[in-house]
């Protein structure tokens, strides 16, 4: 049965037409014909000891960004090769697709953290002739510049056509690399930033975006699955100087960006200044009133004891980790609110509940066939 929704309820449950959880976490949103499309990695079978990690990529699609419509897996699981990257147990997480107008090609860039240790991660790079797939592997194991690459966003230049690669150089700092001319390889030319001594000061969960000449990059601090807050900075051009502004979401008392973390910035091709952070509630289940992970991580790090719990919160948060519910990502929620300014200075405020009807339409509609914000 289908479902109409008219506005963003953000954390709530959110269902497909069909009545289904929608799957497409650490996703992004690609404009094309008039049509948006929603696709992210399918978690719908990684529950606690399943030992799955994801089920492919799946996408949707919508023409009003509120009611979506399972498109199926554009990206399947391989099941027959447990050492193929898209085996459910290696480990593939944000998936970002770019357009290539110059060789007509859609290209995927996955990270693939591997069945075993995390402290080599590696990105698969695949193309296809549509959006919609089917997509071929151009590159498996890529450690990109000989780094072991994270976290990442992908962007292309919307004049020059030139693309750019933001990565965690995992728990070390942010790395912001040149794409080759088909978007499948780095050129060697990069720059660094954000430099910390290890999690879970460094920054992760890239997500970029530009506004008025002016570059910015939303990230996480390195917490696992476990909310943290988020940091905004902006810059003059895509290899920076980057200037820290703070947290994105300044009055969330609790420090955790709203119990999420955001994947991607999405500009509206149709309503005026209207940017949609896109964030994941990866762990719905957690106590609202939790201690901060971050600051109890960060203050052990520094020296400082554990800080204290109550005994409810002690016992929430054993029942929780004793359960596994740090891999039950099958049930995670969906964040999305709309970024205001203050100035130049990106803010995230809390809304129960919002609809596009409150921004005015655009007075350049974007109606070419694939938006210039895709990604």
């Amino acid at each position: 049965m289908a479902l109409t929704h008219d506005s963003f309820r953000p954390g709530q449950v959110w269902l497909d037409t069909e009545g289904e959880r929608i799957q497409a976490h650490g996703g992004s949103l690609f404009f094309e014909n008039n049509t948006f499309y929603w696709y992210g990695e399918n978690k719908e079978k990684t529950t606690p000891g399943s030992g799955i990690w994801h089920w492919g990529v799946r996408a949707y699609s919508s023409t009003d960004l509120y009611n979506w419509k399972n498109l199926g897996l554009i990206i399947p699981p391989v099941l027959d090769d447990e050492s193929s990257p898209l085996h459910p147990a290696q480990k593939m997480d944000r998936p970002h697709i770019l357009f290539n107008e110059a060789t007509g090609k859609y290209v995927c860039w996955l990270k693939v953290m591997g069945a075993g240790s995390h402290d080599t991660q590696r990105s698969t790079v695949l193309s296809s002739d549509s959006l919609l797939g089917p997509y071929e592997i151009v590159h498996a194991g890529l450690e990109p510049l000989g780094m072991s690459a994270g976290d990442f966003d992908l962007v292309v230049d919307p004049d020059t056509k030139k693309a750019y690669y933001y990565f965690e150089k995992v728990h070390t700092d942010l790395i912001c690399a040149d794409l080759t001319d088909d978007y499948t390889d780095v050129t060697g030319t990069f720059s660094g930033h954000f430099p910390q001594p290890g999690p879970p000061f460094t920054r992760e969960a890239p997500a970029h975006f530009a506004r008025g000449g002016v570059h910015y990059l939303i990230t996480s601090g390195s917490t696992g699955y476990f909310p943290n807050f988020s940091e905004v900075a902006s810059a003059p051009d895509y290899h920076g100087p980057w200037t820290t502004l703070g947290d994105a979401h300044p009055t969330d008392p609790s420090g955790t960006s709203f119990r999420s973390q955001i994947s991607c910035i999405f500009k509206h091709p149709h309503k005026q200044d209207l940017y949609i952070a896109m964030a994941d509630r990866w762990l719905p289940q957690l106590p609202n009133d939790m201690p901060n992970v971050f600051d109890s991580v960060a203050a052990m790090a520094q020296g400082a004891p554990r800080p204290e719990m109550t005994p409810e919160q002690a016992a929430s948060m054993g029942a929780i980790m004793a359960a596994g519910m740090g891999e039950n990502t099958a049930i995670a929620d969906y964040v999305w609110l709309p970024i205001r300014f203050d100035g130049e200075h990106p803010i995230i405020l809390w809304r129960d509940e919002w609809s596009l009807d409150e921004f005015e339409d655009s007075s350049d509609i974007i109606t070419s066939s694939v938006a210039e914000s895709a990604r």
